[in-house]
């Protein structure tokens, strides 16, 4: 489809009736489980600057998470915290950047990452394919609720201020950036790039790049499972979850991305909640989304909305 019609593109992508109570169910059994939280310090990681430690807590059916937790060594007592979202194969690094911009910053890995797959590990290729005609059993269920519980855990430290979190993350981060936004109010501010699981049955049909293709191929070998597929899919869009957003948002999208086609990245920022969300199309770029210039946008956004300033150009 040329560019100038992505934004024109209607989406295929319907919610579920019981959308809500769905996930409302789901949270409930996240809430059951004790959050376990621990914290090691990491000495060899950790500089004049910034302090590093592994982190660890439980999600759902009791899976235990790992991430890693950074905070500046001169910091106010209650400091301003972003979660930082993985790719969909990237190993969450070390959030030490964050952290040298004032920010407490928690890096989580969801179940089947590296430093997470002990319980659970379909591997790569076949996270998103895990379990997909059941909707209570795909591997996004529980990938989705590890991310929200890094907000329980950063709201259990002392030193993080619970009136200032964010998120972030491109890809597969910033597709998960949009369903923390949603389920988890305490979002105070998100920066999403080239969003990932938004417009799964788009975006099947609109590029046949992996991840995505991935669905294609499994349609290719179950074919009778489409609509079943289809059906388990609706409840892990994040353009479903998007009406729910309701803090100020910034979007990025690539207008070559033949990743995460730029058709659902407008589909996406059309249904969300905020009334305060920009979104910002890069001519020329494709997955990257123009991350580099854009970086200093997302900067000046996260300071002002959880620093109380404007951040230098």
């Amino acid at each position: 489809m040329p560019n100038a019609a992505a934004a024109e593109y209607r989406t295929k992508v319907t919610k579920p009736d019981d959308f809500d109570a769905f996930w409302d169910d789901v949270l409930r059994d996240a809430s059951a489980v004790p959050l376990e939280a621990e914290l090691i310090p990491d000495p060899l990681r950790t500089s004049d600057d910034v302090e590093v430690f592994q982190a660890f807590y439980t999600s759902v059916e009791h899976v235990r998470i790992a991430a890693w937790y950074c905070r500046p060594a001169r910091r106010a007592e209650r400091t301003p915290a972003i979660m930082f979202l993985p790719g969909y194969q990237m190993d969450p690094p070390i959030p030490k950047e964050w952290a040298r911009k004032g920010y407490i910053a928690l890096s989580v890995a969801p179940r089947g990452k590296l430093r997470s797959n002990r319980q659970f590990n379909p591997g790569y290729p076949n996270l998103l394919t895990h379990n997909i005609v059941d909707r209570h059993t795909y591997a996004y269920r529980g990938f989705y609720v590890d991310t929200w519980r890094g907000i329980d855990f950063l709201l259990s430290r002392p030193e993080v201020d619970p009136a200032r979190l964010g998120v972030t993350g491109s890809s597969q981060g910033g597709g998960l950036t949009i369903t923390t936004a949603a389920i988890r109010p305490e979002i105070r501010a998100a920066a999403a790039g080239a969003p990932y699981l938004c417009g799964y049955v788009d975006a099947i049909d609109l590029t046949h790049t992996y991840p995505y293709e991935e669905i294609n191929d499994y349609l290719r070998r179950h074919p009778e499972s489409r609509g079943e597929v289809e059906a388990t899919l609706a409840y892990f869009d994040g353009i479903n979850f998007a009406s729910r957003i309701s803090c100020p948002t910034i979007v990025n999208i690539g207008l070559q991305d033949n990743v995460c086609p730029p058709e659902t990245g407008y589909a996406l920022f059309e249904r969300i909640g905020a009334t305060d969300k920009q979104l910002y199309p890069y001519d020329g770029h494709g997955h990257d989304a123009g991350r580099v210039p854009h970086g200093a946008i997302v900067d000046r956004f996260f300071a002002r909305h959880l620093q109380d300033r404007e951040a230098k150009a």
